[in-house]
């Protein structure tokens, strides 16, 4: 059984990479097809799955900054859509019954409520995957719905305990004693090194959150979160994220798989599963709106409410505690399992085309900003150096520092991360924030300074987005830009990047020059 569906999943994702959709979606069909061929989930599916959110919202609060929970375009943003979903999506609920729709004619005020409710939260999975593929994370949209989705947890945590009657235990204040003995527990992650203790100590902290917050009769997962956020700050963070990732998304599989086989579904089931999916447009509505009068800019807006028009794996564990607790029926849990499927399909198809849309018809969006925008917000005029650097990760900062020791004051960094930002200009580097992926930026600065742009970044994807946003600005410089592969260098350069260094190979050119520094001198003095 377990080689089948391994066997599968990785046929469909596959399948589905290869018509330009992530994976996740071929896993998906993988547990629906399977289920249809009369397999059934094994224990096996649900501790991979368990496994795989507990680890990923783990390396969720690794990113996060706690600051970036308190902004009001966070906490209220979270909270008002939260409102303004239940009472419109109560009214659209009830409008369909009067339609005499199957199942939703035999609905009443209570059910009603529940099902919206469900369908209010947005999916962790499927939104951190979807930044995560984009290289998004970072980005001012990119926090801003992790953190949305944060306070979106933290409700459902809220009425878990509700519901359950799952009272934290009085001991649970003990938890606190962590914050004091933070000092020492960075002390002990110091230790382990950079090697293989790296992903062990991931795992035994995420899980040790996880069961220390269920003895205390609080939701693991939740403990999991709070585990990654208070390591946060440590200097490790990344290195532990990275060598958790490969872990992380083979071990989702079995959550993606899980959701097929929830049931076997009938046509009448996927027919209202797709009338609920309608409901999508105004989830990104509100989002939209609420985080534009929350002075954010139409292009952040856009791309977070986007990102967030999905329904939930937590929507899945609402309805199944109401369908344990005779509040809802099993066909409704089918019906939601199929709608949050659909709807992790749409947000990927359409989240694949937002840049480029949102570019072609910004002018649309943009009337709806306000005048005043946020702090945060506001582009810093960068210098007139002549060459740009996009991505201030290692190999950015490796070209910076190239650069500088050979040509002096003439280069500066671009990033989105604020704290990086900050850092590297105690460093005494020049490096701004800015998304390179905004056309606004590349509007708001003369470009005609600039004579080279190398996009230091990982993901192709984001550095073709680049390349579009600057070449539609008329810039007339160069651009060059890295890549891992072969093929990647290809379609690069067939895309209009004028020079693409393959990394690997690069890397091993200039570590060989370098080397071979050592012993010139002593040939040198030897020949004469």
């Amino acid at each position: 059984m377990e080689f089948t569906w391994i066997g599968f999943a990785f046929i469909c994702g596959l399948l589905t990479k290869l018509i330009s959709l992530p994976p996740s979606i071929g896993y998906l069909a993988a547990g629906f097809i399977l289920n249809f061929l009369g397999y059934q989930a094994d224990s096996m599916i649900t501790v991979l799955a368990d496994i795989g959110i507990t680890l990923m919202l783990f390396t969720i609060g690794l990113k996060l900054n706690v600051k970036d929970l308190i902004k009001p375009e966070v906490w209220f943003g979270s909270l008002s859509h939260t409102i303004f979903w239940l009472l419109f999506g109560l009214i659209i609920v009830k409008a369909i019954a009067l339609a005499a729709i199957p199942l939703f004619s035999d609905l009443d005020i209570v059910t009603s409520a529940l099902i919206v409710f469900a369908l209010s939260f947005s999916s962790t999975v499927c939104v951190v995957k979807l930044m995560e593929d984009h290289g998004e994370m970072r980005t001012r949209h990119g926090k801003l719905a992790i953190g949305i989705l944060v306070m979106q947890d933290i409700i459902a945590v809220v009425f878990l305990v509700l519901a359950t009657g799952k009272v934290p235990s009085p001991w649970a204040a003990l938890l606190l004693l962590f914050i004091p003995l933070k000092p020492y527990i960075n002390k002990g992650i110091d230790k382990a090194g950079h090697g293989e203790l790296i992903p062990l100590m991931g795992f035994f902290i995420a899980f040790g959150a996880y069961e220390l917050f269920e003895l205390m009769k609080i939701k693991g997962d939740f403990g999991a979160l709070l585990a990654g956020m208070y390591l946060a700050s440590h200097l490790k963070a990344s290195e532990i994220t990275k060598s958790l990732l490969s872990f992380k998304d083979l071990f989702l599989i079995g959550f993606f798989l899980s959701i097929g086989f929830t049931a076997l579904p009938t046509m009448e089931m996927l027919a209202i599963a797709s009338v609920l999916t309608l409901l999508l447009p105004v989830k990104f509505l509100l989002f939209f709106f609420i985080l534009v009068k929350l002075k954010l800019r139409g292009r952040t807006a856009f791309l977070s409410a986007l990102a967030l028009s999905n329904f939930s794996e937590f929507g899945l564990i609402v309805a199944a505690l109401s369908n344990k607790s005779g509040w809802l029926s099993p066909e409704w849990l089918v019906i939601l399992s199929l709608a949050v499927s659909l709807s992790f399909i749409l947000t990927n198809i359409l989240y694949n085309f937002a840049h480029d849309y949102f570019a072609r018809n910004k002018d649309k969006f943009k009337r709806f900003e306000s005048n005043k925008r946020l702090q945060e917000d506001n582009f810093v005029q960068p210098c007139e150096a002549p060459i740009a650097i996009i991505g201030m990760g290692r190999v950015g900062m490796g070209a910076y520092k190239a650069l500088n020791a050979q040509i002096g004051n003439q280069v500066w960094g671009l990033d989105t991360d604020k704290d990086k930002v900050q850092w590297l200009n105690e460093k005494g580097i020049q490096a701004y924030l800015g998304d390179a992926e905004d056309a606004d930026f590349w509007e708001s600065i003369d470009l005609s300074k600039i004579e080279l742009t190398l996009l230091a970044l990982p993901s192709v994807q984001d550095i073709m987005n680049i390349t579009a946003q600057i070449k539609r600005t008329n810039y007339r410089g160069k651009i060059a830009a890295i890549a891992r592969y072969d093929d990647e260098r290809i379609a690069l350069e067939e895309f209009g990047v004028d020079k693409v260094f393959n990394f690997y190979n690069e890397a091993g050119v200039g570590f060989a020059e370098e080397s071979l520094g050592l012993i010139k001198p002593v040939q040198v003095l030897e020949t004469n």
